[in-house]
């Protein structure tokens, strides 16, 4: 089911119905003694609500946290639900990758030990290839082979890829960008493939942490039903206030995912390896059961080629993991404007994503994520307006004990989650309003990127070229 243009709609309303009811039961539970009429006040007494200095009924806050616990379980049963009934899937048809499938195909056959081919997509990257290739050739276990891809090159990037001793292939007449230059290598490179030969994909700007590979590769042999292991990300060192904000939330998604003991949301693009059974079956299924051009690994017309690609290894049946061990540092975006162009692109390449897959199963996790950051939108930019206005309103600076109280218990929050990222992060996190403009920040690129897709505005593909103080953003539509 395709819902295209539909997806922002249906993300907006439900985000501002759900604000909307959680508001109104709010100013209806108030017991506001200065009001004997609940019906006063602007929308059932909404105003009154912004300008109480008492703390919310126990009633309200017990509702509120009931719901939230609700929500949070039907998500998580939900998904327990797909995942399981993927895993015991025997319908070779709709669910190819399934792991009881593919463990009854390979049982009994030795496929050899387990193998890892590197393909690293590149597009003017002369100022930080050198490294991630040394990276790789750094690690415990070393990579059986290394091709660079170098997409429409202008710069030195083929020429020290060829001087660093790995293989090269420049794509040929490529106007799909990264997704297009790696289904040209993949169409090389997978023919030649065995059951246990996986294929790595990872940025140019990306170094890997000495024993990824070493951990994939252990993953890959105990496991045959494993189809693809994904890498968790950190932000390289450098670029100010802006590159520990984004070194902080990159430290918070790490910690989630561990959380999870690896499921992963996103096979990230970044660093992933992939069997070779996935990503033919991803091939094969193209224009049918998934989105898509008969033959391509990738989607091409997609803004976030990654995320789909993880969409329909899932949407096979496919099992995937981050393991902690799996860790990289990548580039973090050196300036505002730059930033906003990428979460821009993954926004609306989230979105987009979503309007294809449509409401089945395997995405129901994806669809509660863009509602919950719809209405975590709505709910922070009415906390900000409403301190905006009690500032405004008030003529002396009055201290509310149960919402400093609220404002300890996020700032700690804040701060543990980022511990592992060192003193600089904890002291960003603990000042707090640092991190609460960079979230409003990121909330305005939610909402850009949203309306635009409800709004039909052409999408643009941002890139960053890499070189420090000069570095630039280009948009191509």
């Amino acid at each position: 089911m395709r819902l295209g243009r539909l997806v922002g709609v249906l993300i907006l309303g439900t985000s501002l119905l759900g604000a909307g009811l959680v508001a109104w039961a709010i100013a209806m539970g108030s017991a506001d003694p200065l009001v004997g009429d609940r019906r006063e006040g602007w929308f059932f007494g909404l105003w009154r609500v912004l300008y109480t200095t008492e703390a919310p009924a126990p009633r309200v806050l017990v509702a509120a946290v009931g719901l939230g616990l609700l929500m949070a379980a039907g998500v998580a049963f939900l998904e327990h639900r797909v995942s399981t009934r993927a895993r015991r899937s025997l319908d070779a048809e709709r669910n190819p990758l399934a792991p009881r499938i593919v463990l009854a195909e390979t049982r009994g056959v030795f496929h050899g030990a387990v193998s890892v081919t590197v393909l690293i997509p590149a597009h003017n990257e002369e100022a930080c290839i050198a490294e991630t290739i040394a990276s790789l050739k750094r690690q415990s276990v070393a990579p059986k082979r290394i091709v660079v891809v170098a997409d429409n090159c202008t710069d030195r990037t083929t020429a020290i890829a060829a001087e660093a001793g790995v293989e090269v292939i420049e794509s040929i007449e490529n106007a799909h960008k990264k997704a297009g230059a790696l289904n040209q290598a993949l169409a090389a490179v997978l023919p030649g493939q065995g059951e246990n030969d996986v294929v790595m994909v990872m940025d140019a700007d990306t170094t890997l942490d000495q024993g990824f590979v070493a951990e994939a590769v252990r993953r890959f042999t105990d496991d045959r039903a494993l189809m693809a292991v994904g890498g968790l990300f950190y932000g390289e060192d450098g670029q100010g206030l802006l590159g520990q904000f984004q070194r902080n939330e990159y430290t918070r998604y790490a910690r989630q995912i561990k959380r999870r003991r690896g499921r992963v949301y996103v096979l990230t693009g970044t660093a992933s390896m992939f069997r070779p059974r996935a990503l033919r079956s991803v091939a094969s299924e193209r224009g049918r059961a998934l989105p898509g051009v008969a033959g391509d690994v990738y989607d091409t017309v997609v803004l976030t080629e990654d995320n789909e690609l993880t969409l329909a290894i899932k949407s096979l049946g496919g099992l995937m993991i981050s393991p902690p061990a799996c860790t990289v540092v990548t580039e973090v975006m050196p300036s505002w404007r730059a930033l906003w162009a990428q979460r821009i692109r993954w926004q609306r390449g989230a979105v987009e994503n979503l309007g294809e897959y449509g409401l089945r199963p395997q995405v129901v996790r994806y669809w509660a994520q863009q509602l919950g950051i719809g209405y975590g939108v709505i709910a922070f930019a009415a906390y900000v307006a409403m301190l905006v206005v009690m500032a405004l309103a008030l003529d002396a600076f009055i201290v509310f004990p149960f919402w400093v109280g609220v404002g300890a218990v996020f700032a700690v929050e804040r701060v543990v989650t980022v511990w592992k990222g060192g003193w600089p992060a904890r002291l960003v996190a603990a000042l707090v309003l640092p991190e609460l403009v960079y979230a409003l920040f990121l909330n305005a690129a939610f909402v850009k990127g949203v309306m635009d897709i409800t709004l039909g505005r052409r999408a643009g593909w941002a890139h960053v070229t890499s070189g420090g103080p000069g570095t630039k953003v280009r948009l191509a539509e």
